[in-house]
């Protein structure tokens, strides 16, 4: 292919040529484009989406440089059950991940793969995961079909030249994706080109490769993600002595100009983003977005853990979002932003549930259908996300690119609990944090295919993306935590914002959760005591700044309070879900199970 020629000549990696030729000449694409990442491309590419329909402009006056897509209903969340980690050993996989013997799965996909792309455009993503000089960063390079996974990798990483440049002849991570719907000759493409019928999200953990086939949806086809990094850095991170985790990162910054940073983990669609951008309430607090979904974390030479963020963007769920809910991601998707499966308005805008108080009366709905608020249906699927720029965020930290990344001063986990579990509780140790990771549990949101509002168990919130047994998992992060000085390792906390009282929540959530971080950043400064519990250090009600907020010392005594017949059951449901790790589960995990079993009494 003539493009193939010009293209090795602005490649200088021989592994990376060899790669591109032999993807070309078993997917046999019409033609192949080695992506440069400038706003040129990125503006042809959104034009060629036009085209076919899978993008429409929004009206530049609202929404300039921005985009509203809806993809096929069979196409709108990641596929768990169709995801694999193809370890050569089964049990390196674990439980929790679904295997496959890695040459059984390369057989299959080979057929799969086998003239894939025929009447497609074989585009090469060169991409890196953090800030481009980090020493933390890594580079992957994803071949694709799809215009508009270029168009999303464009936003959520730093691709093109300048990481080629940097690339060299290094070490990078193999990405092959496709659509799975090649053209025959003069057919018309459709609006979103998927497979209905097959969708594999493969993981190599030994090769460090990725292959996707057959979705064109979120992480399941931007694989610098989830994919590359949390499935495979998870493992990279594990034999390095590092942490590939589904964690924002944020700035706290208190009135007298203190300022600490926080990684927090969170089932997706449980107020990551909104957390990450929180607008306090309490005077003279500030927070500032580091990240909002991935963080990875190193020990630096003073002993203390950084924590960069790999990702250059944000892909956030759109239902839920709002002014009220987290303003500064509304200022943050005004402009060069991708829109997917949400409702189109009248004018040329977006919209989407909980957006508003009350819906307009006429949209285009995430199907391409005419909506009305009579119609008895969501106008924008739940898992409707916006792919935006974090440098357009206005409360991006200023150290979000440091190459070093930033000191954690504390980690937090949640998830969404109707009961059982308090507002927040603080671990009693590391290897206690840990404990406290490893059983996060939530109702389940649309994220995923699945129930919602099924409690499922998903430990430090990577049940779907940790890249290896989860019982190693654990222990790795056991190991972290005795390799370190006791007296540098972050705090670790619980919160659940989410506990209600029948339908009603407890708890007003959004910018007074830094009511919470306030005393979280007390409890590390030692400015505050705590009464020892079941699951760990309570707040005392006096120590929670509670100031002109207005909720009762019942509904404060029902956040705060274990009931121990509640926890007694959580208790056992931990039991149950850690012994399917067998003789994987570590001793520390053991350890404090009966530890917690014996405060309970």
């Amino acid at each position: 292919m003539s493009d193939l020629s010009s293209i090795k000549t602005r490649i200088s990696h021989p592994q990376l040529i060899a790669w591109i030729e032999q993807v070309a000449k078993h997917c046999r694409p019409d033609r192949i484009h080695l992506c440069t990442g400038s706003l040129e491309e990125y503006e042809a590419l959104c034009q060629e989406l036009v085209k076919v329909g899978t993008c429409v402009p929004l009206n530049p006056e609202k929404r300039p440089n921005s985009f509203w897509c809806h993809s096929s209903p069979g196409d709108v969340a990641r596929v768990e059950e169709s995801t694999f980690i193809c370890s050569r050993n089964k049990e390196d996989a674990g439980p929790t991940n679904n295997w496959c013997d890695p040459q059984e799965m390369h057989a299959l996909l080979n057929a799969l793969f086998e003239g894939c792309m025929e009447g497609r455009t074989l585009y090469v993503i060169p991409y890196c995961l953090g800030p481009l000089d980090s020493v933390l960063s890594r580079f992957g390079v994803e071949i694709t079909d799809s215009p508009y996974v270029v168009c999303n990798m464009r936003i959520m990483t730093r691709i093109g030249t300048e990481v080629l440049e940097r690339l060299k002849n290094g070490p990078f991570v193999p990405g092959l994706h496709s659509v799975g719907a090649p053209l025959k000759p003069g057919e018309k493409d459709c609006f979103w080109p998927c497979n209905s019928e097959k969708k594999y999200i493969v993981h190599f953990p030994e090769e460090r490769s990725i292959i996707s086939y057959g979705s064109g949806y979120g992480g399941n086809a931007l694989l610098g993600k989830k994919s590359f990094a949390l499935r495979i850095a998870s493992v990279i991170g594990k034999e390095e002595g590092w942490l590939a985790e589904h964690m924002l990162i944020m700035g706290v910054t208190d009135p007298d100009g203190n300022k600490k940073y926080f990684a927090a983990a969170f089932p997706s669609a449980c107020g990551k983003t909104n957390l990450a951008m929180l607008q306090p309430t309490l005077p003279g607090w500030k927070v500032e977005c580091v990240g909002d979904d991935i963080a990875w974390m190193h020990f630096g030479p003073d002993g203390r853990l950084y924590a960069i963020n790999p990702e250059a963007g944000f892909f956030g769920v759109a239902p839920g979002t709002s002014f009220r809910s987290n303003p500064y991601a509304m200022q943050s998707i005004s402009k060069n932003t991708l829109f997917t499966n949400v409702a189109l308005t009248p004018d040329g805008d977006v919209w989407w549930e909980g957006m508003t108080p009350s819906a307009p009366k006429m949209l285009t709905d995430w199907l391409g259908n005419p909506w009305h608020a009579s119609s008895g249906t969501t106008a924008a699927h739940a898992n409707a996300r916006f792919t935006a720029p974090a440098s357009q965020c206005p409360v991006t930290d200023p150290a979000w690119q440091d190459p070093q990344g930033v000191p954690i001063s504390g980690i937090i986990f949640g998830g969404r609990r109707a009961q059982t579990v308090p507002l927040v509780y603080e671990a009693l140790s590391w290897q206690h944090g840990t404990f406290i990771g490893a059983s996060v549990s939530s109702e389940m949101t649309a994220a995923a295919k699945g129930v919602v509002g099924k409690l499922r168990h998903d430990p430090f919130a990577m049940l779907p993306f940790c890249g290896y047994n989860m019982g190693d998992y654990f222990a790795h992060w056991l190991k972290m935590g005795a390799q370190a000085d006791p007296q540098k390792l972050p705090r670790i906390f619980h919160v659940n914002w989410f506990r209600k009282d029948g339908s009603r929540f407890l708890w007003p959530g959004f910018g007074d959760n830094i009511r919470v971080l306030k005393w979280m950043c007390e409890r590390i400064d030692g400015r505050k005591d705590a009464t020892l519990s079941a699951a760990g250090y309570l707040p005392k009600p006096e120590d929670l700044d509670l100031s002109l907020l207005n909720i009762s010392s019942q509904d404060l005594e029902q956040l705060l309070t274990i009931d121990p017949v509640l926890w007694k059951e959580e208790l056992a449901s931990l039991k149950e879900y850690f012994s399917q790790f067998k003789e994987r589960l570590p001793d520390g995990i053991v350890q404090e199970l009966a530890a917690a079993e014996m405060r309970l009494l």
